[in-house]
């Protein structure tokens, strides 16, 4: 055990040891400037967190991610000119850097015509809108979609947030501008990779009655989908899924995508167009595409009898082919992935190849059949082309007659065209038109008869003349070798 005089000894010499280090200049100066380091880091830190916390309390932020519907149309909006008052605003809401979409379009033996959307590029902005100074961020994200490679991208809007509720009027007159853009147009999407894409330009909504099928057929869908769009509480309180599903069978030129069409410009939708038959187009895509099905659209599932041919089931792998198979139609029309809301045409050629299963109430609720040209609707187009010059219909009848002549119209008295409530008949099958059944001697089509018209514009006795020319022609079928 140590003395107490050895103890105070030690004690003695650590303190004149410590003495002696803070003497020393160099351990002085390093310890000074450490001591001011730690001071300015903590007092950087504080001034770091009290303008984060500022910053929180001030500003509110608002981001838009590419996927968000509201994204182009905000871009859009930002790219309208507007009228500044003051000189401040004047120099600081120039927008310098900015990128563009080019579209292009064509006509037949035409020019080719492009335009050009200029919109904010990639960066910082500053917008004056309504008495407040928005900072507009659009960046592009170091990540990117898996299925595509596309790069993320946000957009990102800043304000102070005593102007926050100035968001409500950004987006409100943003999509008054999207809505105006396609205003009296029709907007198709198509499907690429994992999204939908607009299918060029809007196109001008086509009326209504440009289409011609037999008597009190248009009415009838159209009926049919308006009381359909008036009852969503009806589905609602008995808890039935909000979904209308049609199915258009008949030849090829009967008018089925012309129907489709001008009925989405009479209810003011767009069209989602996806081909069944298409490879690529697989059962998980399709599931994932209606999962995200653009807002007041009409579903286009084309060529409905694909999916019955590709019938194998999943691999051992989980590949199911190239194409849509028979249970992903199935789940997309009444599964999970159908969603809500929803207006669904399918089309085929071939009624004959489609399964019981898929026409039955809940997934094909009404088949209509567009089948040959009847005399009605020859009559029509007729008026249609010549009206104005055939007032008193002489030449309609002559040209009706020489049609009855050639046999292109059925003995049967029954329409070319029905409409049933699917499950009426067996398999559905035998709602067909022309009195269901096959149609006797050859039948024309209405896209031969206008075809016909269009070549002989402003000649009548050609017309009637040419007439023979609506037979379709037998396609023989080559020798096997």
């Amino acid at each position: 055990m140590a003395s107490p005089d050895t103890t105070t000894t030690a004690t003695a010499t650590s303190l004149l040891n410590l003495n002696e280090l803070v003497s020393n200049p160099v351990f002085a100066g390093g310890f000074g400037l450490a001591s001011l380091g730690a001071v300015l880091a903590f007092a950087r830190k504080g001034v770091v967190s009290a303008g984060g916390l500022l910053r929180r309390r001030m500003l509110v932020n608002v981001e838009i991610s590419r996927q968000d519907p509201a994204y182009p149309w905000v871009l859009a909006w930002l790219s309208e000119p507007r009228q500044q008052t003051s000189f401040l605003a004047k120099k600081l809401t120039r927008i310098n850097k900015l990128s563009v979409t080019t579209t292009t379009s064509s006509t037949p033996n035409g020019p080719t015509h492009a335009s050009f959307f200029l919109q904010p590029g990639y960066g910082r902005h500053i917008v004056h809108y309504k008495g407040a100074y928005i900072a507009v961020n659009r960046e592009k994200q170091s990540t990117a979609k898996l299925n595509t490679g596309e790069p993320h991208e946000t957009l990102e809007l800043t304000t102070l947030y005593s102007h926050r509720h100035i968001f409500e009027h950004v987006f409100t007159e943003a999509r008054q501008l999207a809505l105006q853009a396609h205003e009296g147009k029709t907007v198709v999407y198509s499907v690429r990779n994992f999204d939908w894409v607009p299918l060029g330009q809007p196109r001008i909504k086509r009326p209504l009655h440009s289409v011609v099928l037999d008597k009190g057929v248009k009415e009838g869908i159209v009926a049919d989908v308006r009381d359909f769009l008036n009852r969503r509480s009806w589905y609602a309180d008995r808890g039935i899924p909000y979904r209308r599903g049609y199915l258009l069978y008949g030849p090829p030129g009967s008018g089925k995508s012309s129907f489709i069409q001008a009925l989405a410009g009479e209810l003011d939708y767009g069209v989602a167009m996806v081909n069944l038959s298409e490879v690529g187009v697989t059962d998980d895509k399709l599931a994932f595409l209606l999962t995200k099905l653009p807002e007041r659209t009409i579903l286009l599932l084309e060529d409905a009898d694909s999916a019955f041919v590709n019938r194998r089931r999943r691999d051992e792998d989980g590949y199911a082919g190239g194409t849509v198979t028979f249970s992903g139609l199935l789940n997309a029309l009444d599964g999970l992935s159908a969603g809500e809301e929803r207006i669904a045409f399918l089309t085929t050629n071939h009624i004959e190849r489609l399964d019981p299963a898929l026409i039955r109430p809940g997934r094909v609720d009404l088949m209509l059949r567009i089948g040959e040209a009847s005399r009605y609707q020859a009559g029509q187009m007729w008026d249609r082309f010549y009206g104005d010059v055939d007032t008193q219909g002489v030449n309609r009848e002559r040209f009706l007659k020489r049609l009855d002549e050639l046999g292109l119209f059925s003995s049967s008295s029954s329409s070319s065209t029905s409409l049933s409530q699917s499950g009426e008949g067996e398999s559905g099958t035998d709602v067909a038109g022309g009195g269901g059944e096959k149609p006797i001697g050859p039948r024309t089509s209405t896209a031969a008869i206008q075809g016909l018209f269009l070549f002989n514009k402003n000649d009548i006795e050609g017309a009637i003349a040419m007439a023979e020319h609506l037979i379709p022609k037998k396609i023989e079928a080559e020798p096997q070798p």
